[in-house]
């Protein structure tokens, strides 16, 4: 702990002995002058106008599933599925495509 102490302490010294140079070393050269252009107005993010948040409702519906049929099918049922193969006629040829056929049964 007295280590860091001590390096900050040595670290805000070389601050003001730098500060102090560069001050000297601005007075010396003001033989020299350079002009500056006149600062525009403020254009700062903090300075600006802030709009207030705009708020957005939310409506709660009641959530309804997008499966048929739209039924509990009880608490030990089945899935019970049947795949095939299908020919498609499409425009670029006959294809085979898989279908499936599933519906809940009692298990």
């Amino acid at each position: 702990m007295k280590r860091i102490v001590t390096v900050a302490i040595w670290a805000a010294f070389a601050g003001l002995l730098l500060s102090g140079t560069m001050a000297q070393a601005q007075t010396a050269s003001s033989g020299l002058r350079i002009v500056q252009a006149p600062e525009p107005a403020v254009t700062d993010v903090s300075a600006q106008r802030r709009r207030p948040l705009r708020r957005v409702p939310i409506y709660r519906q009641e959530w309804a599933p997008d499966v048929y049929p739209r039924y509990n099918p009880g608490p030990n049922a089945v899935r019970d599925c049947s795949a095939h193969y299908v020919q498609e006629y499409r425009p670029s040829g006959t294809v085979i495509t898989p279908r499936m056929n599933c519906y809940w049964r009692p298990g």
